[in-house]
């Protein structure tokens, strides 16, 4: 409850950090250079908006949650402004505990989300992640990796993931991160 009023207070108060209002050029390619058809897709920690309102954009149908309701009062608006809210679909909501989202989906992406979750409830979060994608989704995962205080390892990562395949993993400059994708089995 803590963490859910210290997001929301951020939001509230000010742009945070790590909400850049920029679609990151590996969905960017994902989505315009791999001539990927456009299905439904789930932005897990979808802030503000912005990706599922680029993806919306590109002819998905895009469902973002994030468990901060001022940032999904934003991603509403946002949707609005940009003409795509009969695309999106925002929820105040855990990702550790995804509800019923409907049909499964063909994408889905987390920017910053999964390593910002406590340990003991990362499993959760990866069960309700594995349930929701359809057979040959695509997953792409940008997280923080150790030494970074945040940061999850790429052998945790995978652990949590299986049976999802890892397709990619690149490392991020800067920061300790990395750029991750499975496939669904």
């Amino acid at each position: 409850m803590l963490r859910r009023l210290s997001f929301d207070l951020r939001y509230r108060f000010g742009r945070p950090r790590w909400d850049t209002g920029v679609t990151p050029p590996e969905l960017v390619a994902y989505v315009e250079r791999e001539g990927v058809a456009p299905g439904r897709a789930l932005d897990l920690g979808c802030g503000t908006g912005t990706n599922a309102v680029y993806l919306a954009r590109h002819g998905w149908d895009a469902v973002g949650i994030d468990f901060a309701p001022r940032a999904i009062a934003l991603a509403k608006r946002r949707a609005r402004d940009a003409g795509v809210a009969d695309r999106t679909r925002f929820l105040v909501g855990d990702a550790a505990r995804l509800p019923d989202l409907g049909a499964p989906f063909d994408l889905a992406l987390d920017i910053g989300c999964l390593h910002s979750i406590p340990g003991e409830r990362r499993p959760g979060y990866a069960r309700g992640l594995i349930a929701r994608l359809v057979p040959g989704g695509i997953y792409l995962l940008y997280a923080f990796c150790p030494p970074d205080r945040f940061g999850i390892a790429r052998d945790e990562v995978e652990r949590l993931l299986a049976p999802l395949r890892l397709v990619s993993f690149v490392e991020g400059t800067g920061r300790a991160s990395a750029w991750y994708r499975f496939t669904a089995a």
